[in-house]
């Protein structure tokens, strides 16, 4: 069994999946270009490294040109994905010693970038004391085995990568759940290991034995733990139904965040709710989902939802296993897609968040596009940043533009819609004269015999507890 199976079976008996201080390793990066790209999947000889049709459809997708501001077209190429790979590495708390680009025809079945370069990486990494190779790319089971092999390293894949570094920054119960059973199903497939003792018991001398292999006792071991997990995630979406059903029964609307990962999506959630929630330059700073009320101009009150970030070829064992967090954007009344106005690689990065919210059926919600950061713009791109009837350009960090989004958010509502009326309240109906101070936009006042006439705008929910006072 390789000795990263055996580290990730070992954690098993652990309770949680939360990382603990451990020695800054040393990675060796290996980005991957294939010049020519095959209609069918590129491992052909291998059964089990053909990845399943959704995988094939985002690789697909991701292989698409975007275009950028000017309009002209561009790509998202293998350049822009090592440089991905570098912040991913970053982020699981790594330091680089070294990087290689692997341009090919297309890939090698056994060790995706050939025996050739195979060598060259060896050499390289020794040279450069490394500790862990990590590819810019999904690996299949064969191809770790002969990599780890040949090279005498840990491998870890892009998948395995992020796993990582959902696993160090889950603080929550219920986020380290979710990623467990990520890591889990990522693991099942690859526990395939070399050597006799790993191998089907035989019928020849000396290989009988008490019926069941260590491989069959890891597998049963891993399916056990995954419905141990799946039993509680279930639990946790019960609850989180509960609480929802809970929330709707009073008129508050949800407005989610979503967007790709290190967007700013964290620093807007604070900067709109006041909050000190974590936020982080690292990519996947967000993993445990938080909510928070709003008011917005109207008076009234919203709850706003933080998510998780997207990011290319998000692997989907992870969105299967953050279903129960992700709810949350398929019950939402809006959603907020928040992009990085300042990348030049903004529209494939926005491609890849249409392909989660199809994925969790909510591409066709309300949905108003804050384009963030515009702090970092020229001051000629800033010029040219204009709001328009979807779109707000804000700033997150130094409060520019919120204003303007809260107004939007409060025009795209339909929920407890407010409405202008005008109302005769008597000076000494306190309670009615505070809630509407707090709750309505007061557009007019005056004082005539004792009484207070006003015209304001006030939610339905307010309204209904004016009747009364209601001309």
């Amino acid at each position: 069994m390789r000795s990263s199976d055996k580290n990730a079976l070992h954690n098993l008996n652990r309770k949680g999946t939360s990382a603990t201080a451990t020695p800054v390793e040393r990675a060796f990066l290996v980005g991957v270009d294939y010049r020519v790209r095959a209609s069918k999947n590129a491992n052909e000889g291998d059964a089990e490294s053909r990845p399943p049709k959704l995988a094939q459809a985002r690789a697909a997708r991701a292989a698409k040109e975007t275009v950028n501001a000017d309009d002209q077209r561009i790509s998202f190429g293998a350049e822009d994905s090592l440089a991905e790979l570098r912040e991913l590495t970053e982020s699981a708390g790594a330091t680089i010693v070294g990087e290689v680009l692997q341009r090919r025809d297309k890939p090698d079945p056994a060790t995706l970038i050939g025996k050739g370069k195979v060598e060259e990486i060896t050499g390289a990494a020794a040279m450069a004391n490394a500790d862990v190779v990590i590819f810019d790319h999904d690996l299949s089971p064969s191809q770790l085995r002969n990599l780890e092999r040949e090279i005498k390293l840990r491998i870890i894949d892009r998948t395995q990568l992020i796993l990582d570094i959902f696993a160090r920054h889950a603080r929550t119960r219920e986020g380290q759940m979710q990623v467990e059973l990520a890591q889990l199903k990522y693991l099942l497939p690859r526990l395939a290991g070399r050597g006799v003792e790993m191998s089907q018991l035989g019928g020849g001398i000396g290989t009988r034995g008490p019926g069941e292999t260590q491989l069959e006792t890891d597998r049963r071991k891993i399916n056990r733990r995954l419905r141990h997990v799946e039993e509680q995630l279930e639990n946790v979406r019960k609850i989180r139904r509960q609480q929802r059903q809970r929330r709707e029964s009073v008129p508050v609307a949800t407005v989610a965040l979503v967007g790709y990962t290190n967007a700013g999506k964290s620093t807007l959630f604070n900067s709109l709710t006041k909050s000190d929630v974590y936020a982080s330059s690292k990519m996947f700073a967000t993993l445990d989902p938080t909510i928070r009320s709003v008011t917005l101009p109207s008076k009234r009150k919203v709850l706003l939802s933080d998510t998780v970030g997207f990011i290319r070829n998000l692997p989907h064992t992870l969105v299967s296993a953050f279903r129960a967090t992700l709810e949350e954007v398929q019950r939402a009344s809006l959603v907020l897609h928040v992009s990085d106005s300042t990348s030049h690689y903004r529209a494939e990065q926005d491609a890849q968040v249409e392909i989660v919210l199809k994925e969790l059926e909510a591409q066709d919600k309300p949905r108003i596009y804050v384009l963030n950061k515009i702090d970092l713009m020229t001051d000629e791109e800033r010029k040219a940043a204009s709001n328009s009837e979807d779109t707000i350009y804000v700033s997150a960090k130094q409060g520019i533009g919120l204003d303007a989004l809260l107004d939007k958010i409060d025009e795209e509502l339909k929920e407890d819609a407010p409405k202008r009326v005008q109302v005769s309240v008597p000076q000494s109906e306190g309670k009615i004269l505070s809630l509407l101070e707090a709750r309505s936009r007061i557009l007019s006042r005056e004082y005539h015999d004792g009484l207070v006439q006003m015209e304001v705008q006030a939610p339905e929910s307010v309204l209904r507890r004016l009747k009364r006072f209601v001309i």
